[in-house]
């Protein structure tokens, strides 16, 4: 690894990135330095949180904002061509990928025993599934959504803390700007009708929610256990239907609050068994 001051080597990250460089192809040049993979990566997400605490816009007063050039986003950190990914504690495959909107299906995201073990914690504290209502800002029941959920607080236990920091390592993008980790649980007839994962900048409860870390910019959806039929998360403006397969994950980025993000999507019923998933929304600041 290279003895270079971290400070001076962050910094040439951070003007990479507000040039509009990738996050993949930092990282495969510093690679072909010879930095260390994790090392790497780390040094880059700390990067993109000083490129944001910078230059971050304020949030957009309508839901017409045009995208932001160069603005820093998650976003996998997959070396061109590369069938796989390697964290350190979980190597993954990548299975699919889109460029415009940036979606991204990974395998082997998640062991089977970590599934079962996320899904066993959770069940104790299972209830009603909420939405954000954009008119006040408080979370609230919805008939588009009748599935079950929980958060689990910010690295509330080891599992919880390494899940995280695997999120965070693919992504390029700091614990502390993601949501809390939310379980949802979905039975025969539960569905989540096709929505946006980012608030309505226009809405009267916007500065509420926004005050807690800025827009939500990605998503992050992870399969814990998969129904015997149905449950696919679809994109219908896209045509694409992703099936609830166990341990793998789903990541797709919107870089404008705005249906132009074109990253409407849903969750169709539960026909037969029943479906888990774990889901980490990724904010552009720091989410209190």
């Amino acid at each position: 690894m290279p003895s270079a001051d971290y400070r001076e080597i962050r910094q040439w990250l951070v003007e990479q990135i507000r040039g509009g460089q990738p996050a993949d192809a930092l990282l495969r040049s510093m690679r072909d330095r010879g930095w260390n993979r994790e090392v790497a990566y780390g040094l880059i997400a700390q990067a993109m949180a000083m490129r944001s605490e910078v230059s971050a816009p304020a949030p957009a007063p309508a839901a017409q904002a045009s995208p932001a050039s160069g603005r820093a986003m998650p976003a996998p950190i997959v070396e061109e061509g590369a069938l796989h990914v390697d964290l350190g504690d979980r190597r993954v495959s990548v299975l699919a990928a889109m460029e415009s909107p940036r979606i991204v299906l990974f395998d082997g995201f998640l062991s089977e025993a970590e599934c079962d073990a996320l899904v066993d914690m959770a069940l104790p504290r299972m209830q009603r599934s909420l939405t954000v209502d954009i008119e006040t800002g408080d979370s609230r029941t919805d008939v588009v959504r009748t599935s079950r959920g929980m958060f689990f607080r910010r690295g509330e236990n080891p599992l919880v803390r390494t899940i995280e920091a695997r999120v965070s390592r693919l992504l390029a993008w700091p614990v502390d700007r993601g949501e809390h980790l939310q379980v949802l649980h979905y039975r025969p007839g539960d569905r989540y009708e096709p929505h946006y994962d980012y608030f309505d900048p226009a809405g009267p409860g916007a500065q509420a929610v926004l005050a807690r870390g800025g827009q939500r910019i990605a998503t992050f959806l992870m399969y814990l256990r998969e129904p015997e039929r149905g449950g696919d998360t679809t994109f219908p403006d896209l045509g694409l239907r992703f099936a609830a397969k166990r341990g793998t994950a789903l990541f797709f980025a919107y870089d404008r609050p705005d249906p132009s993000s074109r990253t409407l999507h849903g969750g169709a019923p539960v026909i037969a068994g029943e479906k888990w998933v774990a889901t980490k929304w990724l904010r552009e600041s720091v989410f209190e």
